[in-house]
């Protein structure tokens, strides 16, 4: 596995070239264009904020629900936007992966390099909720924000790279990972705190890796808190998905040419 990392790492110039063409195909005819990355979460947010303060009161203490949800919502909508284009990568660049060889890889990881821009462009507008909302920024506790992405980055790789490759092989994996995103959005701490899992059941409860990781940036971000010990079992589940996403990619790597 080592040395088909570093076959990926050479190819870091094809990678960041095929991020940018990602990019500039999806705005190239939008008349709202990379203001979509906003939009998409904001939306949400500001209909969650209705519902769960209106009508079904959820308690966030003295956090405002839309600060408490948005911080939640923006790398949640980084997971769930890159796994369905990570999945497709291959399959839609048949014509491509069938007359060059590069390492296949490239197309997965450049399309989640692609949504980590919308991510940074969601997150401007949480600096302006942490602004308005005059959420107090500890920077002992914010410097621990890179490692908290970089537990997302293992876990979203290694679950896109692995369903890329299933995806040729059974074209089914798109329509059950829409629903499993969906069943997996609820199993998460995104609308509700923590604090609503029964206490007995949060040691399961911690067993979905986007649970650690969406409560550590709760913590830091809104309570100046270091990440407690969640973040520990988010990092070690994230690298095993990534070693066995990886692992199958490579394995069925070559037979992916002669399906698809």
């Amino acid at each position: 596995m080592v040395v088909e990392m570093r076959q990926l790492y050479s190819a870091r110039e094809l990678i960041w070239a095929w991020t940018s063409r990602t990019i500039r195909a999806r705005y190239q005819q939008s008349a709202l264009g990379w203001l979509w990355a906003i939009i998409q979460p904001a939306a949400a947010v500001a209909i969650f904020a209705v519902i769960f303060t209106l009508f079904v009161p959820v308690n966030t203490g003295d956090t405002p629900y839309i600060i408490f949800s948005y911080v939640a919502m923006v790398p949640w909508t980084f997971l769930a936007t890159s796994l369905p284009d990570m999945s497709n990568s291959i399959v839609g660049n048949m014509s491509l992966v069938t007359k060059i060889y590069f390492p296949r890889e490239v197309l997965p990881t450049s399309s989640m390099l692609a949504r980590l821009m919308d991510f940074g462009l969601a997150a401007s507008l949480l600096v302006v909720l942490i602004l308005y909302y005059q959420v107090p920024i500890v920077f002992t506790a914010w410097m621990f924000l890179p490692i908290i992405l970089g537990v997302q980055l293992m876990l979203v790789l290694g679950l896109g790279i692995g369903l890329s490759a299933a995806n040729a092989f059974y074209r089914d994996v798109q329509s059950v990972l829409g629903l499993g995103i969906q069943l997996w959005f609820y199993a998460s701490p995104i609308i509700y705190p923590v604090t609503m899992v029964p206490e007995n059941l949060r040691t399961l409860y911690f067993l979905n890796p986007m649970a650690g990781i969406l409560e550590s940036y709760r913590a830091v971000i809104l309570y100046g808190q270091i990440p407690g010990p969640y973040l520990i079992a988010s990092a070690v589940e994230s690298l095993i998905v990534l070693v066995i996403g990886y692992w199958f990619f490579k394995r069925v790597e070559f037979r992916i040419a002669d399906i698809v």
